[in-house]
């Protein structure tokens, strides 16, 4: 007998987590996505501003987003799929900070089978490292 996947109420689009072409893991549309719909949420541990600076400072691969002056999220233990989205310097999303949720939208739409990507804009690296999304007009640092 199968196993039952259920899908929480924010996870609005079907994803799967897999190898990605830009690094790691990645997110996986397996539906297709209309431009501007919702694609889903993620949820971690609330942490201070200056935790999140302290973790990302010692860890070399981070999932933290800072929600505020005061707030961030960091989603390593989180289970939710988004959390493995990766950047691309030219994303078919957005991640959005909406009252202290952090969500996802399509920026375009996106065909089943094409990797969910988000440009993620101001990083701890500061430009020190490599931009390996392949996109035309790649930044080449994160």
């Amino acid at each position: 007998m199968g196993q039952l996947a259920i899908r929480p109420p924010y996870q609005k689009v079907d994803v799967a987590v897999r190898r990605s072409p830009i690094d790691g893991y990645g997110v996986f549309a397996l539906e297709p996505v209309q431009r501007w719909h919702k694609i889903g949420e993620v949820r971690g541990e609330s942490i201070s501003i200056a935790d999140a600076r302290r973790r990302a400072a010692t860890l070399e691969r981070i999932m933290i987003v800072e929600i505020s002056d005061k707030k961030a999220v960091d989603l390593a233990k989180s289970t939710d799929p988004m959390r493995f989205t990766n950047h691309s310097c030219q994303p078919n999303g957005r991640l959005s900070i909406q009252g202290g949720r952090i969500e996802f939208y399509a920026l375009r739409d996106i065909e089943m089978g094409e990797e969910i990507t988000v440009n993620y804009g101001e990083t701890h690296h500061e430009g020190r490292l490599a931009c390996q999304c392949g996109a035309p007009g790649c930044v080449g640092t994160l």
